[in-house]
């Protein structure tokens, strides 16, 4: 095996064999590292993506790669609100792992507000091989208008946010977050984290409350998927949570219970009486029996037996007759 042959003497990239070695990254991950590597050290300000680009690492690809360069500490990114309301994303690329304090140091470093870089105390250690602290490319996403969700989830005030509910609302919650997990068995690209899930059930249990079931709220979050993918989960299924909520179901017009028909006097003879119709009778029930059994046997109906109620009593609990009469 040949090695070295014909090296390049001029235009070429120095890499760290943490980097070419490195088990986790992909292979477009790796080079694309390298690319920005190898730029120069005055800021180009142009996006990560648009690099990528240049590389023909587009749309899926793209976003894997630099999935793992964050994870592993080579990219970190800050989202901040301009005066205007317009969201700006800077980018730090670096040819070392660095942890977030690390990455907000060399930012802060890099600010035209501090003295020259030169003037700086190491952000890691040890000096080391030239990091591209210098790099920041802004990414500018006001004059681009799509209808598809922004491809990156907003910050919050809160970065690890928790929602907040009573225990009303405890089992609400574990039903959404229960649809949000499931996402990822029908499509890959809405994979959500444990605190992922739990932030967005909140705008989820508006829809459950709306009256629409666990499966309705699945297949609203699965349909129409977009041309160009799912940059992010999170701003993906967020825009669609609030955007596509639906309205509020109306309520059933109030009707008046029926009213009680008013008290007549039973027409029939004898005491006079009165008892409330349910049509448009002018005999009580009592008084239409007894005609009624009259008529069938020639004869009034008898009197009900008087039993006297001690007598009813002791008949009930089985007691021998005359055992209440001290009552």
């Amino acid at each position: 095996m040949l090695r070295h042959v014909n090296a390049p003497s001029r235009r070429f990239t120095k890499a760290s064999h943490d980097v070419v070695r490195h088990p986790r990254l992909s292979s477009d991950a790796k080079i694309l590292l390298l690319y920005v590597q190898g730029l120069p050290d005055e800021p180009p300000c142009k996006p990560l993506s648009e690099l990528a680009r240049k590389l023909g690492i587009k749309g899926r690809a793209y976003q894997k790669a630099k999935e793992q360069l964050v994870a592993y500490g080579y990219v970190h990114e800050w989202r901040s609100q301009g005066d205007r309301g317009r969201w700006v994303t800077e980018q730090l690329v670096a040819n070392t792992p660095l942890a977030s304090e690390q990455a907000e140091h060399l930012r802060g470093a890099a600010s035209p507000a501090t003295p020259p870089p030169s003037t700086q105390i190491p952000a890691v250690g040890e000096p080391t091989a030239r990091t591209v602290g210098g790099y920041q490319p802004v990414e500018d996403h006001s004059d681009k208008t799509t209808p598809h969700p922004p491809s990156e989830a907003e910050p919050t005030t809160d970065p690890d946010p928790e929602p907040k509910a009573g225990p009303a609302d405890s089992l609400q919650l574990e039903r959404a977050e229960r649809v949000l997990l499931s996402l990822r068995h029908t499509r890959r690209e809405l994979h959500l984290g444990m605190r992922e899930a739990r932030a967005l059930a909140v705008e989820a249990v508006k829809w459950l409350e709306r009256g629409l079931s666990e499966s309705d709220l699945r297949q609203a979050l699965l349909a129409e998927r977009p041309e160009g993918g799912v940059r992010s989960a999170v701003g993906f299924l967020r825009y669609r949570l609030i955007q596509k909520l639906p309205a509020e179901p109306a309520s059933p017009p109030l009707t008046e219970p029926p009213s009680a028909a008013a008290l007549v006097v039973c027409s029939s003879p004898g005491e006079e009486h009165v008892f409330r119709p349910l049509g448009d009778e002018t005999e009580c029930a009592p008084c239409r029996q007894s005609a009624a059994y009259a008529t069938f046997h020639g004869a009034p109906a008898p009197e009900p037996a008087r039993i006297p109620w001690r007598e009813r009593f002791a008949k009930i609990n089985g007691a021998p007759p005359g055992a209440l009469d001290g009552v």
